[in-house]
């Protein structure tokens, strides 16, 4: 570690919230400002993104979802979906500076919380171990991996796997769920300037009054109140450890399942 990352790391505080005023609109379509944090002497800052561009009437839907036993201990689950007024593969118009796909537009397939897969087809296999339980999460994605924050585009749903490898879906889940997105994986040059900072929250919304997302970035922390796409900046080479986590409206830690996420990334120059 350099010294002057290693300044950084000593350093680093949390950040401050001040007013910016990009608007938004939460996923229940309504207008909202959000907020900016601010950047301390070099620190890692996290400031707020516009959606570079709505997607209305964009809808995703599981069509099915069948499991198959696989070896002594395992199921192959097979997901297809239902995509419409969205097309996969397409480029996203955008201006920020950021990593994108050049394969474009996606699904992003979160199962149980871990690292997604991006999904340029509506169909997707994965497998699970044979009496076990388990999360899906899948929504839209913009070809910068930004997710389309509404009902309609995303799906999330809890099934079972018996000992036989027959797949049983659970109830709808009903309690306020937090799914990392991004940053993720491995960023060189350029992309190393601007990271996403994404997360998709489910059964609830964002607010000052409300719960929030609080982030962890190599021990610096920021309190996001605002369900929006967020950029960060000042990160240092190698590697990062991203923690996000669901507080009440007094920040106090939600308990459950998928309210904390904890992810390491790398930055390199080349």
């Amino acid at each position: 570690m350099s010294t002057f990352t290693g300044m950084m790391a000593v350093l680093a505080v949390s950040a401050s919230v001040v007013a910016c005023n990009p608007t938004t609109k939460n996923s229940n379509g309504e207008t909202q400002d959000s907020t900016a944090l601010k950047d301390s002497v070099g620190a890692i800052a996290v400031n707020p993104l516009q959606h570079s561009k709505e997607f209305p009437g964009a809808s995703l839907k599981i069509a099915s979802i069948t499991s198959e036993k696989v070896g002594a201990d395992s199921a192959k689950i097979t997901v297809k979906y239902d995509v419409s007024n969205f097309k996969l593969t397409e480029q996203t118009e955008h201006d920020h500076h950021m990593a994108n796909s050049h394969e474009g537009q996606h699904i992003h397939f979160i199962l149980d919380n871990k690292p997604y897969a991006a999904l340029y087809k509506p169909e997707h296999s994965a497998t699970v171990a044979l009496n076990s339980e388990h999360y899906l999460m899948s929504f839209l994605s913009r070809s910068y991996h930004e997710a389309i924050k509404t009902p309609e585009a995303h799906k999330l749903i809890k099934f079972k796997i018996d000992a036989t490898g027959k797949l049983t879906e659970e109830p709808a889940p009903k309690d306020i769920a937090l799914f990392y997105s991004r940053p993720k994986g491995e960023y060189k040059g350029d992309d190393t300037k601007a990271l996403l900072l994404d997360f998709f929250v489910a059964n609830g919304t964002l607010g000052a009054d409300g719960h929030k997302v609080k982030a962890d970035i190599n021990g610096q922390e920021f309190t996001l109140d605002q369900w929006v796409p967020y950029e960060i900046l000042n990160l240092p080479m190698g590697e990062t450890t991203v923690k996000l986590s669901l507080v009440d409206k007094d920040g106090n830690a939600v308990t459950g399942d998928n309210v904390m996420i904890e992810r390491k990334i790398n930055l390199s120059a080349q």
